[in-house]
């Protein structure tokens, strides 16, 4: 706690943290309509191009061409409550979640080697994301002797995009034994703000501050490798594991700065070189016959985000990640079973929280300060249902999925100081806002995203 207390004590930003975890540690999972019905678990089945968000195995799983495309509706909607106020937010985005293919190639040889697949697959996500959390008439700051003003509210807003991009090989061994290797590409791009609001007692006018070196805008690029296989135990059983090395991240963030002793206000450049975790994956799965498939996937982060120091804020993030940070687990199940041309299919999956517990000074609802334990700070858990439908045509297909997607966690906010070594406060053309303590809001995440795939097999 006493690390954690010196972080928070620091001049980085929630959203660093937030985005760290949330983007640049994570991977893009929008595959087909298929796959999102099945929560993601393919890991020992395989067959299709999205075997590269997985296990790249399950390429040499595949006996015939394929490719696909997928539409993406996303809704995203928060519920941030505090000191007696809930603040909604809703948006949907609809975009290409995913474009897939895979070509087969059998081989005519006497050997026990039968096909050599060559697979590509592009998975998008949208970023965008608001949290707004209203205010509290109980927290009043005075600016001067004639001029005071009660919180108004604050706002993380977040737009972008995080990409994968994949390439990968597959072999099947005598339809028993499969291995594959992918190659990944991510691409994301951020423009993230951090915006708080006070009223003034004198005349309600209101007044927006930003933090400190916000809004920032970053554009990255990542690579990582993969490297699968897959075995089938019996013709019922299979079982799978992969390893996905760290996605190593280029950030380029352009920021603003105020109140600098020299240039005062104006706009800065920093490039950071970020190392996600290093992933594991194991998979099994049951294959009662041509009519129904059950799989299970189990996903571990064997190291810790980790950025190369060029600086103490490089410093901080790390002795954050090294003290606080737990390796996430994601369990991952998914099922289909066939009635002739119709495709049944559901899934769930959860991905556990990514930090200990933290223990910050925060305001309460009367606007006083104390120490508070959160189990649940910036992120939490996740759960995802899904469920979908599909339809085979022999030559084409069609599938529809949903997917519900919930977290709940506490959201941190308005905690900036000003001294000689630190300046973290909020900022407006005329004032300076500065808090010890943190504010923090309960919010509630629900997303319901849809997804339709045409395919072709050839």
């Amino acid at each position: 706690m006493s690390v954690s207390a010196a972080f928070f004590a620091q001049a980085q930003d929630v959203s660093v943290i937030r985005n760290t975890v949330d983007v640049y540690s994570g991977s893009p999972m929008v595959g087909s309509a298929k796959f999102n019905a099945m929560a993601g678990a393919n890991g020992a089945l395989g067959g299709d191009a999205n075997s590269l968000l997985t296990n790249p195995a399950g390429l040499g799983v595949a006996i015939s061409g394929e490719i696909s495309g997928t539409l993406s509706v996303m809704g995203n909607k928060n519920s941030s409550s505090w000191a007696g106020t809930t603040v909604d937010y809703n948006k949907t985005k609809t975009d290409l979640g995913n474009v897939g293919g895979i070509i087969a190639f059998p081989l005519m040889t006497e050997t026990a080697w039968k096909f050599i697949n060559i697979g590509i697959n592009y998975s998008n996500q949208s970023l965008d994301n608001y949290i707004e959390s209203g205010g509290n008439n109980n927290l009043i700051y005075d600016f001067d002797t004639n001029k005071s003003s009660s919180f108004a509210g604050h706002a993380y807003n977040r737009y972008g995009h995080l990409s994968k991009m994949s390439f990968g090989v597959g072999a099947n061994y005598n339809h028993s034994f499969y291995v594959g290797a992918g190659l990944n590409f991510f691409s994301a791009s951020i423009d993230q703000y951090d915006t708080a609001a006070f009223q003034s007692l004198q005349n309600n006018s209101l007044e927006y501050f930003s933090k400190q070196n916000t809004p920032y805008f970053e554009r990255s690029s990542g690579f990582s490798a993969s490297l699968g296989v897959i075995g089938k135990l019996s013709p019922n059983f299979r079982l799978g594991a992969s390893l996905e090395t760290p996605t190593f991240w280029t950030i380029d963030r352009d920021y603003t700065f105020y109140n600098d002793s020299s240039l005062g206000d104006g706009v800065a450049y920093e490039g950071r070189k970020f190392t996600s975790p290093l992933k594991a994956t194991v998979s099994a799965a049951f294959v009662a016959s041509k009519n129904f498939s059950l799989n299970v996937d189990y996903t571990l982060g064997l190291t810790k985000p980790d950025y190369k120091v060029y600086g103490p804020a490089e410093r901080e993030l790390n002795d954050f990640f090294k003290e606080n940070y737990k390796n996430l687990s994601e369990v991952r199940v998914g099922a289909e079973y066939r009635i002739q041309q119709f495709r049944l299919r559901g899934g769930y999956s959860y991905v556990s929280s990514p930090f200990d517990a933290l223990t910050i000074n925060r305001y309460n609802d009367a606007g006083t300060t104390g120490d508070q334990s959160y189990s649940n700070l910036m992120l939490n858990n996740r759960n995802l249902v899904s469920f979908g439908i599909g339809y085979d045509f022999k030559s084409f297909y069609i599938d529809a999925s949903y997917q519900n997607i919930t977290s709940k966690y506490s959201n941190p906010f308005m905690r900036g100081v000003l001294n000689n070594q630190i300046d973290s406060a909020y900022y407006s053309d005329n004032n300076i806002v500065q808090s010890d303590a943190y504010a923090v809001s309960d919010v509630k995440n629900n997303r319901n995203n849809f997804f339709l795939t045409l395919g072709w097999k050839f």
